[in-house]
């Protein structure tokens, strides 16, 4: 077998983006400053924080009234009560609550803590207090952006949309897809032979997911954050559809 390799390059000097700032020429730009170079092929990770605020997808909490039922939730988690309306405003439903943690169905099918809501590198003024929103369909921001930057480049690429989670039974975060467009989501093998000739059954692959978590090695979660990450050596592909088929139904979800 030829020898495999994968590459993952972090886009240096990507400024603090804003409401209505045109991501995809913001990232050609930045990596036009750089000494990187983009090729056929290449996947362009992107942490949603950027996109959600690309996408002027931030509230400020001073502009949210609470309802009894947020308010209720609020008291059993510990959580501000203008925080927790905004947390289900965006989700489909509450699967978990205790103290510090709201555990929902985001409106995307995702399940994930407190709707992928989140305060951190919003805004240098904390009295503002706000927080941005995950995108309203990051696979639709992921198929804009990814045509975006092959019409400004040339060039064939693939684009993820990433972000970290928490999962139930390991500690510590880690990246998912929440979109993508030009890429494999999952990969089925079932029906292949593995190396003593048994036939998988079920063996199915996260390849999205597995790129995304990939990317946040080197993207960084505080201040020495790099959104934007190029990844070399995964094929792109031009399957349609994101990473939808990533969702596992809730009539298959053992845990609900």
């Amino acid at each position: 077998m030829p020898a495999l390799s994968l590459s993952l390059d972090a886009v240096p000097h990507i400024p603090l983006i804003k409401s209505g700032d045109d991501l995809a020429r913001i990232i050609k730009h930045a990596i036009d400053g750089s000494t990187l170079r983009l090729e056929d092929g290449d996947i362009l990770v992107l942490a949603q924080k950027i996109v959600s605020k690309a996408e002027n997808r931030i509230v400020a909490l001073s502009s949210v009234t609470p309802g009894d039922l947020a308010i209720a939730i609020a008291t059993e988690a510990d959580k501000d009560p203008r925080l927790v309306e905004l947390i289900l405003q965006e989700s489909n439903e509450i699967i978990r609550c205790k103290e510090g943690v709201i555990i929902v169905e985001h409106k995307s099918g995702i399940v994930m803590a407190n709707a992928g809501i989140d305060h951190s590198n919003v805004s240098a003024l904390e009295r503002d207090e706000l927080v941005t929103l995950l995108p309203v369909d990051s696979n639709k921001s992921a198929a804009g952006l990814r045509e975006q930057l092959q019409q400004l480049t040339g060039k064939r690429l693939g684009v993820i949309i990433n972000d970290s989670v928490g999962r139930a039974w390991r500690v510590g975060t880690t990246g998912l897809a929440l979109g993508s467009s030009g890429v494999l989501a999952i990969k089925d093998l079932r029906g292949e032979q593995d190396l003593f000739g048994v036939v998988l059954r079920v063996s199915e692959t996260a390849d999205a997911d597995a790129l995304a978590s990939a990317a946040c090695l080197i993207m960084g979660e505080a201040d020495d954050a790099s959104p934007v990450v190029i990844i070399r050596g995964h094929p792109v592909s031009d399957v349609i559809g994101g990473t939808e088929k990533l969702i596992r139904p809730k009539s298959e979800d053992m845990f609900r």
